[in-house]
């Protein structure tokens, strides 16, 4: 019997994978790694790009934006990887009409950008601002990933 892995991913709204696979193959903030069964035990933050998972021979790609993944092996001898993201799409679920508001969203973000450094207040506000442009560069970063990661796997075969 071939070894696999236990893969999950998960984000704040739901459960978006979890089955057995062959290998993974995603972004940390370090670099692109492949994790294979009896992989060691790793905690790494987690970049935006894209997660591959393979079994069976088919790819099942998804686009994945913050957060971090962590691998163990657990007590059957079973290597797990854990992806706990911020955000986590299927690339089957990144259809034409959301690509076109992921586009839209990210060009009126950009236009927002210079004007939301410009209105820094300066009685207490500070911080209330920073929250606010945290928030937006993390709907920017998934915009633009989820553009992306849907025109790299446009033209490839994967599993839906």
């Amino acid at each position: 019997m071939t070894k696999s892995l236990k893969l999950k991913i998960v984000t704040p709204e739901r459960l978006v994978l979890e089955e057995m696979v062959d290998q993974v193959t995603l972004p940390t903030t370090e670099g692109e790694i492949t994790i294979l069964p009896e992989h060691i035990s790793l905690i790494a933050g987690l970049a935006s790009g894209d997660v591959v998972a393979v079994t069976n021979g088919e790819h099942v790609p998804m686009a994945v934006a913050g957060g971090f993944v962590e691998i163990k092996t657990n007590e059957e001898d079973v290597t797990e990887v854990a992806v706990l993201a911020d955000f986590a799409e299927h690339v089957s679920e990144l259809t034409d009409e959301k690509i076109i508001q992921a586009k839209a969203r990210a060009e009126e973000l950009k236009k927002q950008m210079p004007a939301r450094n410009a209105t820094q207040s300066v009685a207490g506000g500070e911080n209330k601002e920073h929250v606010d442009f945290e928030h937006f560069e993390a709907e920017l970063e998934r915009s633009l990933t989820r553009v992306k990661i849907a025109d790299k796997w446009r033209t490839r075969k994967y599993r839906k």
